[in-house]
């Protein structure tokens, strides 16, 4: 079975958030005797690119309507991911170092997405399955689907995954005509929200939808950024699949990014020495319990009650606890987190930006992690907080809900149920009572680093789906 992994990004060749530790890790599990996996993404102006080694594997232009752009496929040439990674090379809309955030980039994505299926149309062979990841890829299920020069993809099964509902890929049908030709009586495939909406046209078309958990596949279908009534409509082919964590990358007892290294029979001493250095990094007291958050800043992660909620928790336990936060996005609350780092001086701290040595370390020196969501589709970061002993403290949402069970019904971890600022407080509290029960608190760290969230477990389920719409494909 050949099966192409299409999304906008994949680690460590361009992140931005899980969904590049999915598209990064899932494909190397599924690299079998059995399965050929490839991946494909867009040609960034970063590190990645400049530091690897890449041989180019085809040429041509694409056309994007009236504009005709020229285009590389480069294979990076040691195959070191664990599968054939591939970057589409567009040096005219792609040659920048961020991955979003351009007025462009709805030509950006669309032509990507053209250029990989003039490639892979171009192969002596085509693929089994074709994999896309959210919004960016969405349009893909529909041009093999309608566009006349795709009409070889017809038998390829195709799957959508879902990361984020959220965010969709509108834009005005002025921009029609970048589409490659199809029989305009199926435009209104493309339409929803008397817009052309990407996500929504890939879910119409794909052969299968999955979510990155079941619990956010329930949540959509009446929290779905106005997409409610189609998910309700294509329940029939859609499947809740929790993410796995890559346990090669994400391993307190390997993990090359860390000073010390511990495993589950030495996590008291390991993550009290890593707590230790992490404190000393950042002007904290490493006898006092360690609070903090990874994550972009942004109101979806509930990252907009942290300067509140760290505020009052610090003040109610008399500085007593310290907060560490990582992460960047939204300015005020940028400024807000940088005034409390100021104002509490060896007690909160922050580092705007992201690095990934230093979540590394985050996770193994702290204590708790804190994950305040409105909106997790699946979250990875509670599972790489359990992996490394580090409690986490979620609010039940999403994958949240699928993956942490509070400590009070004997579970790993500690939960509320809103995303406010009394429900974070209140369970900082509970964190602090549980912090002076060592005992309690290695139970717990146990049960977290035990867990099996590995790929290897998901992989199959995956293999399964792929396996049932081909046979579906084929007996129609």
């Amino acid at each position: 079975m050949e099966i192409f992994h299409i999304g906008a990004e994949c680690y460590p060749a361009a992140k931005v958030g899980g969904l590049a530790d999915v598209v990064g890790a899932l494909p190397k599990y599924q690299n079998t005797a059995e399965t050929q996996v490839r991946v494909v993404i867009p040609c960034y102006d970063n590190s990645f690119r400049k530091e690897n080694n890449f041989e180019c594997v085809h040429w041509s232009t694409l056309q994007l309507g009236k504009f005709n752009f020229p285009f590389s496929v480069l294979k990076e040439s040691t195959n070191k991911l664990g599968f054939e990674l591939y970057l589409v090379e567009i040096p005219e809309l792609f040659d920048r170092p961020n991955i979003y955030s351009y007025e462009d980039d709805i030509e950006r994505f669309l032509s990507f997405q053209i250029a990989t299926l003039d490639w892979i149309i171009g192969r002596g062979t085509v693929p089994d399955v074709i994999h896309c990841h959210d919004h960016h890829t969405g349009l893909i299920p529909f041009m093999m689907t309608y566009a006349f020069k795709y009409e070889k993809l017809r038998n390829t099964s195709t799957v959508i995954t879902i990361h984020n509902g959220l965010y969709q890929g509108q834009f005005g049908f002025d921009k029609l005509h970048y589409l490659p030709q199809f029989d305009l009586v199926h435009v209104n495939v493309l339409e929803w929200g008397n817009c052309i909406n990407s996500l929504a046209a890939g879910i119409k078309c794909a052969d299968a939808i999955t979510t990155v958990s079941p619990s956010y596949l329930n949540e959509i279908n009446y929290s779905a950024n106005g997409l409610e009534s189609l998910f309700r409509m294509v329940r029939h082919k859609s499947k809740g699949i929790l993410n796995g964590i890559d346990n090669q990358v994400w391993d307190p007892e390997k993990d090359p990014m860390l000073d010390l290294n511990y495993a589950i029979a030495t996590q008291e001493k390991g993550k009290q020495e890593n707590k230790e250095e992490l404190c000393t990094l950042f002007n904290l007291d490493p006898t006092k319990p360690l609070f903090s958050f990874i994550g972009r800043l942004y109101d979806e992660k509930g990252a907009d009650l942290l300067p509140q909620a760290s505020k009052l928790a610090l003040s109610e336990n008399n500085e007593a606890i310290n907060i560490l936060v990582l992460g960047s996005g939204n300015s005020e609350i940028e400024n807000q987190l940088t005034e409390l780092s100021l104002d509490y001086k060896g007690s909160f701290n922050v580092f705007i930006g992201y690095d990934e040595a230093l979540a590394h370390k985050i996770y193994a020196g702290s204590d708790f992690l804190l994950m305040p969501s409105r909106v997790e589709p699946c979250g990875l970061n509670q599972m790489y907080s359990m992996r490394y002993g580090t409690i986490p403290i979620v609010r039940r949402t999403g994958g949240l809900k699928d993956t942490v069970v509070d400590f009070g019904d004997d579970g790993n971890g500690i939960c509320h149920d809103q995303a406010s600022v009394e429900d974070i407080c209140d369970a900082i509290k509970r964190a602090i009572k549980l912090y002076g029960d060592q005992s309690s608190i290695n139970k717990i760290r146990i049960k977290g680093m035990s867990t099996d969230h590995s790929w290897e477990r998901v992989c199959q389920e995956y293999i399964e789906l792929y396996n049932l719409i081909i046979t579906k494909r084929n007996e129609n």
